[in-house]
């Protein structure tokens, strides 16, 4: 599971095998009215990178990104004046079991999962089962948040935990094989084994700053079972995704057997399917949610609808406006995300669980949005996908590319940055090929580097600055990402 990232955390993300995605190009996909069916061929036509080069705009089609990111299967959902207007499966939910994606395919959420786990929670402080600002202790009762010194005496409230404001450890949860031992919530919490993660205690005191935590989530998670004395999913099926209309959706962990045939199958970055299909997640709240874009999109047009006062299907208009509104932080509500995009709001989450990784957004007025999920931890596509539907749906302010100019540079300046490149556990390589230099970011990854001086470049994939950084004598030592450096010289 991971968060919304500014970092170059989303750009590590592996890629997948490559597969003719032609099944999934609508041989039996349902057909919509002529200027719908011309919306989409604008989107699966017009993908869009975060960098143009000057003069050259990026206008990719699907098909090609698919296969140039080795991307297996896609879903998508858009959104308009707070209706679906369509939503398409392309690709294959199971590679090996020749099995396409339709808008019926299971993905898991990932991290999407917190923000319906916002709704559910704020539907109890809703129905005054609880406060969102009072001490967590207060209600948990099958476990207690063990404080200490790093908190200051300061108590975690709710609020605290659906904004990642808490100041407490574990980022995310990377799941469970299926066959193997699951822990229970206290063996999450505590770190006990079978646990795969370290216990979830206090990094600093609550409500100083914004600090992701997955485990805080999962806090959240017990705690809506200790007030309510119902399985966690049980709860939220009956008060958040029904009530919704997300009938497709679950917390169950493992899937139903009902559920199976229409389960994706995760990939590796290798290419190899992850073990038994998926991987279950005993932390629901944090990444367990299995669910198709179709129904995210009935979240998003509730959450938008709700926020103009017009529906309340789970919860009211102030209480969504409390859930959208940023805490502590400036960017993240309660379970949710808030993007300013010069000056128009929209509001927005990702996620990834193993082989799996997905996106949406949602605007705040007007009605707009869309969902993207895939089944392999790639999520350069998802942000192509969701360029090219702000495009062609002209949302205000959404997409504004940042146009550089490449300055070429000659073999005697890059020659001496060919090599390879050491970034935490993996390992970078630059490489001349005849169309100039590129850096390989994992064996099945690479990006073109285009350069606007001698030191400085930039790849059309990602919105970060790279830069070559030199030691005192002039040789290379390191390649650094927003001024920072990432990658140290290892040859």
């Amino acid at each position: 599971m991971i968060i919304p990232s500014t970092s170059i955390k989303a750009a590590l993300f592996a890629l997948l095998l490559g597969i003719t995605i032609g099944t999934g190009y609508g041989q039996t996909a349902k057909k919509y009215s002529k200027e719908v069916e011309e919306k989409i061929t604008q989107v699966e036509q017009n993908l869009k990178a975060v960098r143009n080069l000057e003069g050259q705009p990026s206008k990719w089609t699907l098909e090609d990104r698919m296969k140039h990111h080795r991307i297996n299967g896609v879903s998508i959902a858009v959104i308009k004046d707070y209706k679906v207007e369509w939503a398409r499966g392309y690709g294959m939910a199971d590679a090996e079991e020749k099995r396409p994606v339709t808008v019926n395919t299971l993905f898991q959420a990932g991290s999407i999962s917190k923000s319906l786990n916002g709704v559910g929670v704020l539907k109890l402080a809703q129905d005054k089962k609880l406060s969102l600002d009072a001490d967590i202790n207060e209600y948990l009762k099958s476990w207690k948040f063990p404080y200490d010194s790093l908190a200051k005496g300061k108590k975690i409230t709710l609020a605290n935990l659906l904004s990642h404001t808490a100041g407490l450890t574990v980022h995310g949860f990377p799941g469970y094989e299926v066959g193997a031992a699951i822990p229970t919530l206290p063996q999450v919490l505590n770190g006990e084994k079978p646990t795969n993660t370290a216990a979830v205690r206090s990094k600093y005191a609550p409500s100083l700053k914004y600090e992701y935590s997955g485990g805080g989530t999962t806090i959240s998670q017990l705690l809506v079972q200790d007030v309510t004395g119902q399985p966690y999913d049980k709860f939220m099926y009956d008060n958040v995704l029904k009530p919704m209309g997300m009938k497709a959706s679950s917390y169950t962990q493992p899937p139903t057997a009902a559920q199976q045939p229409l389960l994706a199958s995760g990939y590796q970055s290798d290419g190899k399917p992850v073990k038994g299909k998926y991987h279950l997640y005993p932390e629901q709240a944090a990444a367990g949610l299995w669910t198709t874009p179709t129904d995210l999109a009935i979240y998003i047009i509730e959450t938008q609808r709700a926020l103009q006062g017009k529906s309340a299907k789970v919860l009211s208009q102030d209480m969504n406006k409390r859930r959208l509104t940023p805490y502590v932080d400036s960017l993240a509500g309660f379970g949710v995300f808030i993007m300013n995009k010069r000056g128009v709001q929209y509001f927005h989450h990702s996620g990834a669980d193993e082989g799996f990784v997905s996106n949406y957004v949602g605007s705040m007025d007007g009605g707009n949005g869309v969902v993207v999920m895939t089944n392999t931890q790639n999520s350069a596509l998802l942000g192509e996908i969701i360029n090219s539907v702000a495009t062609t749906y002209n949302w205000k302010n959404y997409y504004a590319p940042v146009n550089l100019k490449q300055v070429l540079q000659p073999n005697t300046v890059l020659a001496p940055y060919v090599g390879k490149y050491k970034v935490q556990n993996q390992e970078w390589a630059i490489e001349l090929k005849n169309d100039g230099p590129w850096l390989a970011v994992n064996p099945t990854t690479a990006w073109k580097m285009y350069f606007t001086d001698p030191t400085h470049f930039f790849v059309l994939e990602q919105s970060a600055k790279f830069s070559m950084m030199l030691d005192g004598a002039g040789k290379v030592n390191a390649i650094a990402v927003n001024d920072k450096p990432v990658a140290t010289r290892v040859n």
